[in-house]
């Protein structure tokens, strides 16, 4: 596997693999000199907290190095050098490169640049395949993935790792329920390829109308920063808040997501409740990009 740029091109047996690893790898089952002299670049031309520094850990506990691009103002992009030319001169430093970038489409364009491998770290409104994986991972955790009916609350026109997510789920035969802001429903084209694949998508106004058959419920904040028009971002935001009395009559194997940052659509004291598994969430994101690393490197 060279580049890990869309969900879409790993295979489901592919994604059992990376699972299985990560899962030897979360009980200590790993060489911590395995990428003993690979280096490992990462290019973030947008903020990241999670994502930037799991892989940063995921390549030091392996034995591996990190070089960063740093604040996008301090390098030559302000001089006007493109992307392409970015990833042809990191070619040459590293042995992968891990991308996030504002613009759609920015980690294929990279991947046909690049001579070592490049891994999409979230591009626009696009995908997020290493954060799928980490999702994918959580409700193994839990539950296994065949058949399972999945809650997607929240901005699901212009979050990616639903996007990504409900591709993959899609494979293991779940039921998929969306609760959204109006205006901010799936894409058409995603929703076309999901029922294509025989998924079923079932559209509610409220959450309650569904909370209590629900599996998973992952929650996403409204993204404000692809809004083209703050006018409309202000229309859509504070529309929805998941609270303890609304968790009161969920099944006893549900589980709740957020990938996280919250905004106010979570109240604090949910992450107290048995069910809430965002913080795990983040911490699964260390040895999935383990294993994600180690199947790029080796």
């Amino acid at each position: 596997m060279r580049h890990i740029i869309s969900i879409n091109e790993v295979s489901t047996e592919e994604i059992d693999d990376i699972l299985d690893r990560a899962s030897e790898i979360e009980e200590g089952d790993y060489d911590p000199d395995l990428l003993n002299g690979k280096i490992l670049a990462n290019l973030f031309f947008e903020p990241s907290t999670r994502t930037q520094m799991s892989f940063v850990s995921a390549m030091l506990r392996l034995g591996g190095k990190v070089i960063n691009l740093g604040s996008v103002e301090a390098s030559s992009i302000v001089k006007g050098e493109t992307l392409a030319d970015t990833v042809r001169v990191v070619s040459g430093y590293a042995d992968a490169i891990v991308l996030r970038h504002p613009k759609e489409g920015a980690a294929r364009l990279a991947s046909e640049f690049s001579n070592i491998p490049v891994i999409n770290a979230g591009d626009g409104a696009g995908q997020h395949p290493s954060q799928t994986l980490l999702d994918l991972f959580t409700i193994r955790q839990s539950m296994p993935l065949d058949g399972i009916n999945v809650g997607f609350l929240g901005d699901l026109r212009y979050g990616r790792t639903v996007h990504s997510l409900a591709t993959a789920l899609s494979r293991y035969g779940v039921t998929i329920h969306t609760i959204t802001p109006q205006g901010l429903e799936l894409p058409p084209s995603l929703t076309h390829d999901l029922v294509e694949t025989g998924t079923q998508i079932v559209v509610h106004e409220h959450l309650e109308d569904i909370i209590a058959d629900l599996d998973v419920l992952y929650v996403t904040r409204i993204q404000r920063e692809r809004f083209p028009d703050p006018g409309a971002y202000a229309s859509v935001a504070h529309g929805y808040r998941v609270t303890p009395e609304m968790l009161a009559d969920v099944s006893e194997r549900f589980i709740l997501m957020h990938p996280l940052p919250r905004v106010d659509e979570i109240d604090p004291e949910v992450d107290t409740m048995p069910c809430a598994k965002y913080f795990e969430q983040a911490r699964n994101g260390v040895p999935v990009r383990m294993a994600m690393l180690q199947k790029v490197l080796l």
